[in-house]
């Protein structure tokens, strides 16, 4: 076995020279409209290009009652039939000598809202300025590009690492983050992670996040008589703008976790669905909410959801015809999660930032996500250190997503540093 000395001038080079490469890859990606239930053609595409590297694949579907028993398991939205996990495997030829390294990153894209908002057809990638543009460009297609032409590029350079680097191309992240811990409990643990979410730095805070379903129950009533009945609909609005002021007194400065004291407005509430009603003519019995809230790390979901159900059930007491109404309200669908802290002086991020400031001539910077991520299990389910790290693209969830080409080879050639760095590199 050999130790490959590398340059990191030598290695940009070799990124830069395939630009096209990482568009073309990008564009495919793109092209693969990966909503969920729809991820499978995205993830047949992963497993050949993992198997076109000489990667071992192990591609497997997620088992929903295995995961039941895990204490970090979110309730399943769908089936998970024909919506696979794809892991490319490489085991160094020569031997195991370095640190090992799983890349993960999510294949699963939000929903395009209202198409005739876009400049361009959502999933018909386009590039223009520098920039290319579709759903899952930047959150985060563009990721996983980079830490798969990171690792090609080192072998067109006739170079491996030095040590297990596993590729994870997982579902679900943005709704459960079951496809994560399903690697998890296959048994995927490694000596770092890196996640490529668009982040513009390292990723050391993250906060909680929960899916709640509100559900309320009025009283009918013809509309001529509307003040005979009790409109569901309208209590479910009232109780909602409860749970927002609820979030403002997190935000307030004294609620605070230290590590967001310097953010606008970390904590959010977001009313993402509203549904209910039965006839025009009618004053609705029935409406369902579906709200995304956020909390503190050092906060446990269950303390989260006793904190609303208090300021929920005050809110019905102070209400003129509170007693009119029926309420409940859960976490029965998507994330349940807590939020972490890393410390910045683990190996993982002092290399990793090394590795940022010897390309960019300048530290990174460390990023308190106010949402949550995969790393979460990493960290606290998989004794595996993790960080997100990856471009920071432009209007991720939103109208005209893209992500810069250029800091996307930036991101591959980091993280092909950081292999050459934690995990050494053999010659082929």
């Amino acid at each position: 076995m050999n130790t490959a000395p590398i340059a990191l001038p030598e290695l940009a080079a070799a990124v830069r020279e395939r630009r096209d490469a990482h568009i073309r890859m990008l564009s495919d990606l793109v092209a693969c409209p990966s909503l969920l239930g729809q991820e499978g053609e995205a993830q047949h595409y992963m497993r050949d290009r993992f198997s076109s590297m000489g990667l071992a694949i192990d591609e497997f579907e997620i088992d929903d009652d295995a995961l039941r028993t895990h204490p970090a398991y979110s309730p399943s939205l769908i089936s998970y039939a024909g919506r696979p996990n794809v892991v490319g495997i490489h085991q160094p030829r020569h031997g195991s000598t370095g640190r090992s390294l799983i890349l993960n990153g999510h294949i699963d894209v939000v929903p395009v809202g209202d198409e005739r908002l876009w400049t361009h057809p959502p999933f018909s990638p386009v590039v223009r300025d520098g920039r290319l543009y579709g759903r899952g460009a930047a959150d985060m297609k563009a990721g996983i590009v980079s830490y798969t032409l990171a690792m090609q590029t080192l072998a067109e350079m006739g170079l491996e690492p030095a040590a297990p680097v596993f590729l994870q191309s997982v579902i679900e992240e943005e709704c459960t983050g079951n496809g994560a811990l399903g690697c998890l409990m296959r048994g995927y643990r490694a000596d770092a992670a890196i996640i490529p979410e668009p982040t513009d730095g390292i990723m050391d805070a993250q906060l909680g996040v929960m899916w709640l379903t509100l559900r309320v129950q009025g009283v009918p009533a013809h509309a001529a008589y509307a003040p005979r009945g009790s409109s569901a609909i309208e209590f479910a609005g009232y109780l909602v703008d409860a749970m927002k002021q609820l979030a403002e007194d997190w935000n307030h400065a004294g609620c605070r976790h230290a590590r967001y004291a310097s953010h606008a407005h970390p904590i959010n509430f977001n009313l993402g669905g509203l549904h209910g009603g039965e006839w025009t003519s009618s004053v609705p019995t029935q409406c369902k909410a579906q709200i995304r809230v956020s909390y503190y790390p050092g906060t446990t979901p269950e303390q989260a959801l006793a904190a609303i159900r208090e300021t929920l059930e005050a809110a019905q007491r102070a209400h003129p015809n509170g007693a009119a109404f029926h309420w409940t309200l859960g976490n029965d669908s998507g994330f349940r999660a807590d939020g972490l802290v890393l410390d910045t002086g683990i190996p993982l991020i002092r290399t990793l930032a090394e590795c940022h400031a010897d390309l960019h001539g300048k530290a990174a910077d460390m990023v308190a996500l106010t949402g949550t991520t995969d790393a979460k299990y990493f960290n606290l389910y998989g004794a595996t250190p993790a960080v997100c790290y990856g471009p920071p693209g432009h209007n991720p969830h939103g109208v005209d997503e893209s992500v810069s080409i250029d800091d996307m080879l930036n991101t591959t050639t980091v993280i092909a540093w950081f292999i050459a760095r934690w995990c050494g590199l053999n010659y082929l």
